[in-house]
């Protein structure tokens, strides 16, 4: 769990960083359809699960720019670059209809990744708990699957909202509309920093991801 403190005076966003750090505390969100035919298609014909492929993508993104990876240390008040950020998924209990928080490592590697995903979400199979260790997983975003629902759009409402970095991520049920299986994506972070482009970057990078990926 590495990380760098970020030099404030030459932050290439201090300006916007200030504005809504102080001034004006807010979030940024955007709901858009993301085209994963050829994922799913991937998915079958090599007989892998969609859910992981799909996380593993997301992972490689937010790993792949370093405004994707703040964090903000409120003890210290300094923003800081980690070198690694992992996702924290779920595992929903039918029985219960309740979810345990599964905390996986990213992995760049593939092959790796998927087998230690698949490991985490059975061993979470067994267990009930929600419980979450935000000090010792500081650098983990929250990546949550909503299967049920193919929606249009989705708000994460965070009292202190300016003091969480890490991108919340959902993603809902995919469906076919014109030939195609277009799946709801929703992609939240601290505007103090990322703004429409960066929110937006992340839909635009994936997309080049997913195609890569799945020919």
């Amino acid at each position: 769990m590495s990380y760098t403190v970020v030099d404030m005076d030459t932050y290439y966003r201090k300006g916007v960083f200030n504005h809504f750090r102080n001034d004006c505390k807010c979030s940024l969100s955007i709901t858009a359809r993301l085209d994963v035919t050829k994922l799913v298609e991937y998915s079958r014909r090599t007989e892998t699960k969609f859910y992981i492929n799909f996380l593993y993508l997301l992972s490689k993104v937010l790993n792949s720019r370093d405004d994707y990876k703040y964090v903000w240390l409120w003890q210290t008040e300094e923003l800081v670059l980690y070198d690694t950020i992992n996702p924290i998924q779920y595992v929903f209990h039918e029985d219960t209809e309740t979810c345990t928080p599964v905390y996986t490592n990213y992995y760049p590697d593939y092959s790796r990744f998927y087998r230690e995903a698949l490991k985490d979400l059975e061993k979470a199979k067994k267990s009930h708990d929600y419980s979450l260790d935000p000090e010792s997983h500081p650098n983990w975003f929250d990546a949550s699957f909503i299967p049920w629902l193919s929606y249009d759009s989705l708000h994460i409402e965070l009292p202190d909202g300016y003091l969480h970095f890490p991108p919340i991520v959902n993603w809902g049920k995919y469906r076919e509309e014109n030939s195609r299986l277009m799946m709801p994506f929703s992609v939240r972070m601290n505007h103090a920093i990322a703004d429409g482009f960066l929110v937006a970057n992340v839909f635009r990078l994936l997309e080049k991801e997913i195609n890569a990926f799945s020919s």
